[in-house]
């Protein structure tokens, strides 16, 4: 097996290669593993190269060296070879994916990642692309694909960051009209945010739906009405935090294998932090799984609902 480290320069406020660099040479030399390291050098690099090593057809682990963007990436180029399995040895300025696990930081140290135990998992299928984590649209896609126009600003990495694109595009405005077709149902609205989860985190802070599974064969779909600009700040604070049923006025939640969203006019999309944009969205859980790795030990498991009283 090949250990396969793929680095991304633009995860995160700085360029790690060499930290990555050096860390992966220490770790690998010492229990004489066979790994190569490559560097992406533009966006989709991290994908072709995902992609080249699964097509050779050898059992490979990769490493997604970097954070959510860098991580959807490589599991896209990887998805559906059964003779590959990727992971991501953190190091961007969300990493909110592998907050899901017992302990999250364990994905910062690759000692413990190269001790591995594996899992699969299901992928959202988003028109012609593939996303592990979040898919959304509306209010909140707009936050979180400009949320890479901040990051780099000193201070204002990981949620500083999305709270500013936040502010901005509350301004710009808050809600748009869709068609969203869902569980047999029309619902022809004014809406804020439709939000397909696969994952629990995002945004560097935001946990939307904290009982998600992405080994359960659905995906929990959330919409938010139109809302006021006076009212925003709280719906998606409940939304934030997990609380989407404390609202039902304003929060719907489903869980299905597919939806479809037509917009008025095209619209951006948030893969993992990866925009798109497409006034029609076709948004379904993918046939293709992925075999995922992470540091022995850790489990995933739904929380448990907080006791009542």
């Amino acid at each position: 097996m090949t250990h396969l480290f793929i680095i991304n320069p633009a995860a995160g406020s700085r360029d790690r290669t060499k930290k990555y660099t050096a860390d992966i040479q220490q770790a690998c030399d010492a229990r004489g593993l066979t790994y190569r390291i490559a560097v992406s050098a533009a966006p989709g690099d991290c994908c072709r190269i995902a992609r080249e090593a699964a097509q050779s057809g050898k059992e490979y682990r990769i490493y997604a060296c970097g954070g959510d963007g860098t991580l959807n990436e490589v599991v896209s180029g990887a998805a559906g070879y059964p003779n590959v399995a990727v992971s991501v040895f953190s190091g961007g300025s969300g990493n909110d994916f592998v907050k899901l696990f017992s302990e999250p930081k364990a994905f910062f140290e690759l000692e413990r990642l190269l001790d591995a135990d594996e899992t699969e998992f299901d992928l959202i299928r988003c028109n012609d692309d593939l996303s592990l984590n979040i898919c959304s649209v509306g209010l909140d896609a707009r936050i979180g694909t400009d949320v890479a126009h901040y990051k780099r600003i000193p201070l204002l990495s990981g949620f500083r960051a999305y709270a500013v694109s936040t502010v901005v595009n509350v301004i710009r405005g808050v809600a748009q009209h869709y068609v969203v077709n869902i569980d047999g149902e029309t619902v022809d609205d004014n809406l804020t945010l439709v939000c397909a989860c696969n994952g629990r985190s995002y945004g560097g802070g935001f946990t939307p739906v904290p009982d998600a599974d992405p080994a359960d064969g659905l995906l929990d779909v959330l919409l938010i009405k139109k809302v006021s600009r006076l009212k925003v700040a709280q719906v998606i604070g409940k939304y934030k935090a997990g609380g989407y049923a404390q609202l039902p006025k304003y929060i719907r939640h489903f869980r299905t294998d597919k939806l479809s969203i037509l917009c008025d006019r095209p619209n951006p999309i948030n893969l993992d932090g990866e925009l798109r944009i497409s006034d029609k969205v076709e948004i379904s859980l993918a046939k293709e799984k992925i075999r995922f790795f992470y540091p022995k030990g850790l489990t995933y498991a739904v929380p448990a609902p907080e006791p009542v009283g």
